[in-house]
């Protein structure tokens, strides 16, 4: 794999974030894997501007993501959990509807990836990413394994490159 950077960016940007746990059963001091997106934010240097466990309830998913959007200074969302196939699972139904544009490589990208550490059941995530509002939107399983591959291997390579692309 190559893991050089095809056009490197020429001045690092600050990226404004919103860390989201969708979950009927974690809590602040249980949620492990929104520690981890904070903390891998953090140590790249991005700022969290909002912190929030939700319901995997569609209205209460689509509802937080459309205020979200409207904070000026915020860039990017990154949410975690709800996104199997379970009838619970609704985070992705609630975000895709609200996507202007879609990334499709991400969710491409992190089932190939997810493949070659869990094997076929990669197939059942249905992790994506787009724009909502002029904001960027990422959506991944709520397994720390799963936020640890994408925070490492695609989101935080080029979180400041698509942003600074979006905000062109």
């Amino acid at each position: 794999m190559n893991s050089t950077i095809p056009h490197p960016d020429s001045s690092e940007i600050q990226v404004n974030c919103a860390v989201i746990t969708v979950s009927d059963t974690r809590t602040p001091e249980t949620d492990k894997s929104g520690q981890l997106i904070q903390q891998f934010l953090q140590n790249a240097g991005y700022p969290i501007r909002h912190y929030q466990i939700v319901k995997d309830e569609p209205t209460e998913i689509t509802e937080l993501l459309k205020t979200l959007c409207q904070i000026p200074e915020l860039d990017a969302c990154i949410f975690n959990g709800g996104t199997g196939i379970s009838p619970r699972d609704t985070t992705y139904d609630a975000i895709e509807t609200l996507l202007e544009k879609t990334l499709p490589g991400f969710g491409e990208i992190f089932r190939t990836l997810s493949y070659a550490e869990i094997g076929s059941r990669a197939m059942a995530s249905r992790a994506v990413a787009g724009v909502c509002q002029g904001k960027l939107i990422f959506s991944v399983p709520g397994s720390s394994n799963a936020v640890k591959l994408a925070m490492e291997q695609l989101i935080i390579p080029e979180l400041a490159h698509l942003v600074k692309v979006l905000n062109q």
